[in-house]
Formats: structure tokens, C-alpha cells, sequence
């Protein structure tokens, strides 16, 4: 997905400019000691991604005057590769073949290489990260402390008694939430924003986190859009949010579909059934519904931010983020 940042042309070149350089740096930093360390480091990295989180950070260090260039791309680089380094682990976790359309590290190599590269992409980010000062190394362990406790619990899923969908909605904030909080406070960070913009910035990336990662669960079932098979999730047996409000409803004219999700489709029938279900289901505009509302609970809070082309940059993140699942 293309995130189309620009009311302002000045600005929203300068956040081009800014995110280019910011790739190129990625790339460096994740060079080795061998050449087999580089290439699966950057095996990735180079597959390309959203840089959703590296975008925020340079929006938010635009609020005010005076970031330092390198300081702004140093933070972005933290976020990104903590990013890239929670895909390895996760696909390992996943058994995952695929990763944004390339083979994955560990398939393509072994679980072992793709643990220890994102390890080693973890290292990196926490090397650059201690360059930033101790706040944001506090900041970047207390995001990593709720990753791999998001992802723990995504693994154990929901005690008996819990709600399934808070559960869940838990599980989203912690491992694809937290990082986006981090981003977000990153880049007020470095422009020196004072607390209160801080805090509302946090908040406002936690909710827009949120709120990207439902919106890719509508995805997955509603369209083919944004370079991804409809159904992917669906075939592997992952609960989202759209199927797990059907088993919430727990309506009896319900019953075959909830035969059909939350276990793997290996038959490519039994999963387009499970496509055309899903999408005739009105669990999937509850879903769309719950993204808006919360869509709207960050546009809120961007009220709190100084006027100008970074705080409309993030009001537009917020509609596109909604559109791409409409």
C-alpha cells in the first residue's frame, strides 16, 4: 500500500526524501560480518513493506521546528528493524512459506537461520537505539516486552471464562499496536513535542495500529487488493476479527461456516465457500464498523497536536487506512 501523505507538496516531498534515505540506511544496517548474514538480513528488508511505522516517525518529528535530520532517520531505523526482526521470528512461529510475495527466512533456509537473524536485526536496532539516549531505550525494551508477550499470548489464545474478541483485540495491541505507539512518541520525541503531545501521540499510534491490523483481517476476506490472496488467513486457520465475531454470534444458520473457519483449508473449495460465507456475513460490516469507530478515537486525539501539514499527514493516514478496507 502507497500511503498518500500530501495536502502539503513541500512537506509531503520532504517525507519522501526523508523515507529514501531512511531505506537506504535499513539496507547498511543490516550488513554482516559474511555475506550469508547480509543476504538473509536483508532478505526482508529488500522485499519492500508499507514502512508504515518509519513514515510515522517522520511525520511526527515535523510537529515542531527543529529535528535533526539524522536523529529522525536513527529512530525511524529502530522501529523498522524491530519491526522486520518480529517478521522473522514470526514466521518461524507461523511456519510460514511466504512473506510480502518472496520466500520466507525460514523456509527458504531453517528455522534456526531465521531466529538468529532476527536476533542479530534486534541487535542492530538496539545498538542504534542506545545512540538516541536512555528514554528511548526504555521506550524500545518496554515495546519489545509487550511484542513477545503479545505474541505468547496469540500462541496460548484465550483462558476458559475470557472473551475470545478482547482476547484478540489484546493480543493486536500488543504485538502490532505497541510498535506503532513507539513510532508515533519516537517522532515527537525527537522534535522535542512537550508530554501532553507525547502522550497523545502514543495513544493516537496505538489506536492507528490497531486499526492497520483490522483492516488488513477485512482485507484478507473482502479483497485481492494490496498485494495480498484473498483468504490467506482464513486457509491457514487464523482467528481475526471478522470470524471471530461469527463465532461470537454463535447464530445456528451459522453452522457451516463455523465447520469451515479456525482450521486449515486445504481444499480449495471448501476455502471459496468459506470466502463467500465470510463475505455475505454480517460479521464483516461489524468489522469495518469497529475499524472506523476506532479510526475516529485516533482522528480525536490529533486535535491535541499543533496545527499544520504533519498533523493533516496523520488525519490522512487515519482515512486511508479505513479506505483500504472498504
Amino acid at each position: 500500500m502507497t500511503l498518500e501523505i500530501g495536502v502539503d507538496s513541500t512537506f509531503a516531498q520532504s517525507v519522501v526524501d526523508r523515507l529514501q534515505s531512511i531505506e537506504e540506511r535499513l539496507a547498511a544496517a543490516a550488513f554482516g560480518k559474511t555475506p550469508f548474514v547480509t543476504e538473509a538480513a536483508t532478505h526482508i528488508i529488500n522485499a519492500g513493506g508499507k514502512r508504515f511505522r518509519p513514515l510515522l516517525v517522520v511525520a511526527a518529528s515535523q510537529l515542531y521546528d527543529g529535528a535533526d535530520s539524522d536523529a529522525v532517520e536513527r529512530a525511524a531505523m529502530v522501529v523498522e528493524l524491530t519491526h522486520v526482526a518480529s517478521l522473522y521470528h514470526d514466521d518461524v512461529m507461523d511456519e510460514a512459506e511466504f512473506r510480502r510475495g518472496a520466500e520466507s527466512a525460514n523456509h527458504r533456509w531453517s528455522n534456526t537461520v531465521a531466529i538468529m537473524v532476527g536476533d542479530f536485526l534486534f541487535a542492530r536496532a538496539s545498538a542504534i537505539v542506545s545512540t538516541l539516549g536512555t528514554e528511548y531505550v526504555a521506550i524500545q525494551a518496554e515495546t519489545f516486552g509487550r511484542l513477545v508477550q503479545g505474541q505468547v499470548a496469540e500462541t496460548r489464545g484465550p483462558e476458559d471464562g475470557d472473551d475470545p474478541v478482547a482476547h484478540y483485540l489484546d493480543v493486536v495491541a500488543d504485538k502490532t499496536g505497541s510498535l506503532i505507539a513507539a513510532s508515533a512518541r519516537f517522532g515527537g520525541m525527537v522534535c522535542g513535542a512537550p508530554e501532553p503531545v507525547l502522550d497523545a501521540l502514543t495513544t493516537f499510534g496505538e489506536e492507528i495500529g490497531v486499526v492497520f491490523q483490522l483492516s488488513d483481517d477485512i482485507i484478507d476476506i473482502a479483497s485481492d487488493r494490496a498485494g495480498k490472496t484473498p483468504g490467506t488467513d482464513l486457509r491457514e486457520g487464523v482467528w481475526t476479527l471478522p470470524t471471530l465475531l461469527v463465532r461470537q454470534a454463535n447464530d445456528p444458520s451459522d453452522a457451516r461456516l463455523r465447520e469451515l473457519i479456525g482450521r486449515r483449508l486445504t481444499d480449495p473449495d471448501e476455502l471459496a465457500e468459506a470466502l463467500a460465507l465470510m463475505r455475505a456475513h454480517p460479521a464483516l460490516e461489524q468489522a469495518r464498523a469497529e475499524v472506523e469507530r476506532r479510526a475516529q478515537a485516533a482522528k480525536d486525539l490529533l486535535s491535541q497536536l499543533p496545527e499544520g501539514p504533519a498533523r493533516e499527514a496523520m488525519f490522512e493516514l487515519c482515512d486511508q487506512v479505513v479506505t483500504r478496507s472498504s
